[in-house]
């Protein structure tokens, strides 16, 4: 392998890992604190992509301009969704195994709900809308701008979103619940309030990821459940609630993915996912970056 091949591999796997960080990020917070195993978390990906996709193609305009919206909007539809369902779970479970597998379920009804929404509203696949397609060059190393646009936008939302969980109150108060939750509650933390927060801003940043990938890839109903998958993955890889563990897990799965497929077979994906999770499982259950 050329010096010039690795580095165009690393920049996929970075681009790749970057995407499963958003949006294990959001599941994380959201299993991490109320053990809600939000087996749809993919399916507000596929929204977020298929509405971004839809509002470039009416307007014509930039998708950066409708991601932040976008993003807002599925804020909203998960604090209406934790006030339906998931508060009401929450409330009436005797456990948290009950709360998980139950919460497991109604995901599983989310999901089918939105891919045949999608399905009805917008048919099959569909190519993304192309932007910043063109080749960027680095010397000798030639990146597709949309790729590094996604790449440098996936980058700064995480550190804001690490920034914000270290500096901030609200970030001490969540850091508080993923280590401590009854201890958290005891000083005074205000569940009612940080639960459905929390739960939006997961759907927001699955909405994020989506957006950004309706400019590089094909959309289908179908497409958020291997980001779920990967997801659950990373934060096996990171640790239960470890934020900057899941960062640096999702980057990890995202180059053994593409060195794994370049090496072996892009059909084989699955299979080398699953291998790396198997094998953190065996070595490291509670997780590579676990303290």
């Amino acid at each position: 392998m050329n010096f010039y091949l690795f580095i165009d591999l690393v920049v996929a796997g970075l681009v790749t890992g970057g995407i499963y960080a958003v949006v294990a990020l959001g599941l994380n917070l959201q299993y991490g604190l109320m053990r809600i195993m939000n087996i749809a978390h993919g399916e507000f990906l596929m929204l977020g992509a298929y509405f971004t996709y839809t509002l470039v193609k009416v307007t014509g305009m930039s998708p950066l301009w409708f991601i932040p919206p976008m993003m807002v909007a599925l804020f909203l539809l998960g604090l209406l969704l934790h006030r339906l369902i998931f508060r009401r779970l929450a409330a009436t479970s005797p456990s948290i195994e009950a709360m998980e597998s139950r919460s497991l379920i109604v995901g599983f009804g989310l999901m089918f709900i939105a891919q045949n929404a999608a399905q009805l509203t917008w048919g099959g696949g569909m190519s993304g809308q192309p932007y910043l397609d063109e080749a960027i060059k680095f010397g000798e190393v030639t990146v597709a701008a949309n790729r590094l646009l996604v790449l440098v936008v996936v980058a700064a939302a995480s550190l804001a979103l690490v920034l914000v969980l270290k500096k901030t109150l609200l970030g001490k108060a969540v850091r508080g619940m993923l280590q401590a939750p009854l201890g958290a509650m005891l000083v005074g933390i205000d569940t009612r309030k940080l639960h459905p927060a929390c739960f939006g801003l997961g759907l927001a940043l699955a909405g994020l990821a989506g957006g950004l990938l309706s400019m590089v890839y094909e959309l289908t109903p179908a497409m958020g459940e291997p980001y779920t998958i990967s997801a659950l993955i990373v934060i096996t890889l990171g640790g239960l609630g470890n934020i900057p563990g899941a960062i640096a897990g999702a980057v990890l799965l995202g180059l053994v993915e593409t060195f794994g497929m370049y090496y072996t077979s892009p059909s084989l994906k699955i299979l080398i996912s699953y291998g790396v999770l198997v094998g953190v499982l065996l070595l490291r259950p509670k997780g590579l970056f676990t303290k």
